[in-house]
């Protein structure tokens, strides 16, 4: 493997882009919450809002550099490991690629600096703006983006000369079959993620006995959008999945680890597949659901992996099991956002000991489940680069196998470095707690709060 270049270079590949798509999926949904609190602070005048504003805007000015920092250095490896397949999408990708910086990126890093800097220096109306354009920023991000990606998975629009990809439709390259879905699932992912963080920290900071109104708010707020949230991400999953099963069965065939091609097939819960006598051992199956899922019939017929040539085939058990996990974690989700309504329901969201401890394990479960998602989605998509017409051994640069391993390297020791900085940061940040900001050369401190915690002497669901 140390020898094949090809293998180092999607390694290496894999290692920033999942490096890098951990900060989007975390700025696109917090810049939105940053704008829902601005926007309540200046219609309600509650200070509680000006606060956690200013607080999660440190989080979000550290996370956002982080992202482009780890973005610049993913654009750059289009060129040094994978020129064959820059060179032959370029046409195609290139404006989309620029679409994005003219239009997100600018509008980002134009109205950053006010968001940032601008509260006691501009109007309140021209602040809020600011805030809002760099929220509506990353959103048209992430549409260029998902939609160059999408074009790979689900090529139209353009015609093939001489191994170059050559637009003729703009319209059908943009908003490719596997576009929209893409777009929705990664947004809500992001918006998840986000939920996910905030509920983490609140539920934190109760246990602590820290910024309680600051934490109760974070809580309240991220329940209701979490339990709203969670089941449209469900929904817009089995949309995603029933685009997936139209243009890529090899890929549906392969997560489900379904081989031979069969009427009511079963959902396999787990099992470990076995590529090499294309069968799956220790197997726990549900009879009939796989069809119920995919085809929406109860003996609907699903194409297995058995019909597809072997070197058509994507590799089986890591998106196999990097499905379930994304699956699984989403259930846990949605579990919290069910128990989190029952709870307030029942006046006790906010003395909980159990329930807020389960929301602090899941501050890194957005992150995972992104993770998990575009693990399924790009190994699935193999062998191909450009899903059917382009290979992956066909697109890769031809670089020696030891100077990819060097880059890959010192791609390891350097985002460890400067990426293990800024997490050390927002973690500080965070323990400091709403209003108080660390200084740079002191150790890090709780913020003092004003009593401590003792769930029986919180205020009655009437105070609140």
């Amino acid at each position: 493997m140390l020898a094949n270049p090809e293998i180092l270079s999607r390694i290496q590949f894999a290692f920033v882009i999942s490096f890098h798509i951990l900060f989007p999926a975390f700025t696109i949904g917090l810049a939105s919450w940053l704008a829902m609190c601005e926007g309540l602070y200046r219609f309600t005048q509650r200070d509680v809002f000006r606060r956690l504003y200013q607080f999660w805007v440190k989080i979000f000015a550290v996370s956002f550099g982080m992202g482009v920092v780890s973005g610049i250095v993913m654009s750059f490896q289009f060129g040094t490991n994978w020129s064959v397949f820059a060179e032959a999408t370029a046409p195609v990708l290139g404006p989309l690629f620029s679409y994005e910086v003219l239009t997100a990126f600018f509008l980002e890093a134009t109205f950053l600096g006010i968001m940032l800097f601008g509260w006691e220096k501009v109007g309140p109306k021209l602040h809020f703006a600011a805030t809002a354009t760099v929220a509506i920023g990353t959103m048209l991000s992430a549409f260029w983006i998902l939609s160059a990606n999408s074009w790979m998975q689900t090529p139209t629009g353009f015609e093939l000369r001489d191994g170059i990809f050559y637009p003729i439709d703009w319209w059908k390259i943009v908003f490719n079959p596997s576009f929209p879905y893409r777009l929705v699932h990664m947004v809500l992912a992001a918006y998840l993620t986000t939920a996910f963080v905030i509920l983490g920290v609140g539920a934190w900071y109760r246990l602590k006995g820290m910024a309680n109104e600051d934490s109760r708010v974070m809580l309240v707020m991220g329940v209701a959008f979490v339990s709203i949230v969670a089941p449209l991400q469900i929904v817009a999953g089995d949309f995603h999945g029933l685009n997936t099963l139209e243009h890529q069965p090899a890929k549906i065939a392969a997560l489900e680890a379904h081989w031979d091609t069969e009427k009511g097939a079963a959902l396999a819960l787990f099992a470990w597949p076995d590529s090499t006598a294309e069968t799956n051992h220790f197997e726990i199956a549900v009879p009939h659901l796989g069809s119920l899922i995919l085809t929406h019939a109860w003996n609907g017929t699903l194409v297995g992996l058995k019909d597809f040539p072997v070197n058509e085939r994507p590799p089986v058990a890591p998106i196999f099991f990097s499905f379930r996990i994304m699956v699984g974690i989403g259930i846990l989700m949605l579990i919290a956002g069910m128990i989190g309504l029952w709870l307030a329901w029942r006046r006790r969201l906010f003395d909980t000991p159990w329930y807020h401890r389960y929301l602090v394990a899941m501050i890194p479960s957005g992150f995972i489940a992104v993770l998990a998602g575009w693990i399924t989605t790009e190994m699935g998509r193999q062998p191909y680069t450009v899903y059917g017409l382009m290979r992956t051994s066909e697109s890769v640069s031809p670089v020696a196998a030891p100077s990819v391993l060097a880059t890959l390297i010192t791609f390891v020791i350097v985002y460890g470095i400067v990426f293990g900085a800024g997490l050390y940061y927002i973690l500080r940040i965070i323990r400091s707690g709403p209003g108080q900001a660390p200084e740079p050369a002191a150790p890090a401190t709780y913020a003092t709060p004003a009593r401590p915690l003792s769930y029986p002497d919180e205020p009655t669901g009437e105070q609140r």
